[in-house]
């Protein structure tokens, strides 16, 4: 009887122990951001400043434009989430509801393009952009990422799952694919899109080598550039350089806070609702 008591706390103990590690690095940049350049400086680094020294934050964004940078990575990251979603649920529906000729090889070719290595684009990419003349312009920044494959897996996936009598009453009530995209299929299916619109912002807030080639001015630049040139300017002021990364992961703390949510009824998604 005491061995059931003491288990469940012994399992919540380790479960603690292991968040901690796990967010140890998290937690030691958000703490050593405000840090004095003396503290950062001991060894062994104290797990706690001494006080909320907030300076480093006022130097790190009268120092660097790191609020355009910030606004910057939001307008891209919000563009392609954006389009992402609007292209994805559109293309899964398609390959979900449609019947057309050589549906399943368009969807298989389709599927293949996910092996293929982004890096292998990035030239011809490249080139294309410099042509249009989209070098240091957002539309250079968003276009080259509207689409993507798994956005579309991943929606027809859960599209797949919702009943067909829905759309038997649907169709008996005279309602043609575009209402029934709008009024059944996308309400029904905000876990997946919130889903999805999580794991597009994030990976696009975190790009780094696609907005380092096609952008040259600092009016441009992203967050993740912004605090390589951080590191470069100051290369002992860690203080410094982890208030700017602090401000950098904001964006992200805050996505993950409201749509964590979302984000863990996407992944456990599998029961049907309506």
């Amino acid at each position: 009887m005491i061995a059931k008591r003491i288990a469940p706390t012994l399992n919540y103990l380790l479960l603690v122990v292991l968040a901690l590690i796990v967010l140890y690095p998290l937690l030691f940049t958000v703490s050593s951001s405000f840090m004095t350049e003396q503290e950062v400086s001991n060894f062994p680094p104290p797990l706690f400043p001494s006080q909320l020294y907030l300076e480093n934050f006022k130097n790190a964004i009268s120092g660097f434009p790191i609020v355009r940078f910030i606004l910057n990575s939001f307008i891209v990251s919000s563009g392609i989430t954006v389009s992402q979603v609007i292209t994805s649920s559109l293309a899964a529906y398609a390959f979900s509801f449609l019947n057309f000729k050589g549906k399943k090889v368009l969807f298989a070719v389709f599927l293949s393009t996910m092996m293929i290595p982004w890096e292998v684009t990035i030239i011809p990419n490249y080139l294309t952009i410099k042509n249009w003349g989209w070098m240091d312009s957002y539309q250079g920044l968003i276009v080259p990422f509207m689409a993507g494959a798994f956005g579309v897996f991943l929606l027809r996936q859960f599209f797949l799952q919702l009943p067909n009598e829905l759309f038997d009453a649907a169709k008996i009530d005279g309602c043609g694919h575009l209402r029934n995209f709008f009024s059944i299929v996308l309400p029904l299916s905000r876990p997946a899109l919130s889903t999805l619109a999580v794991y597009v912002f994030l990976t696009h807030w975190n790009h780094y080598l696609w907005p380092l080639l096609i952008t040259n001015r600092a009016s441009m630049r992203t967050v993740q550039i912004g605090v390589s040139m951080l590191q470069h300017a100051e290369v002992m002021s860690w203080n410094l350089i982890l208030a700017g990364v602090t401000l950098v992961l904001l964006p992200s703390f805050i996505l993950l806070a409201f749509g964590v949510k979302q984000l863990v009824r996407g992944i456990t998604a599998g029961a049907v609702k309506g």
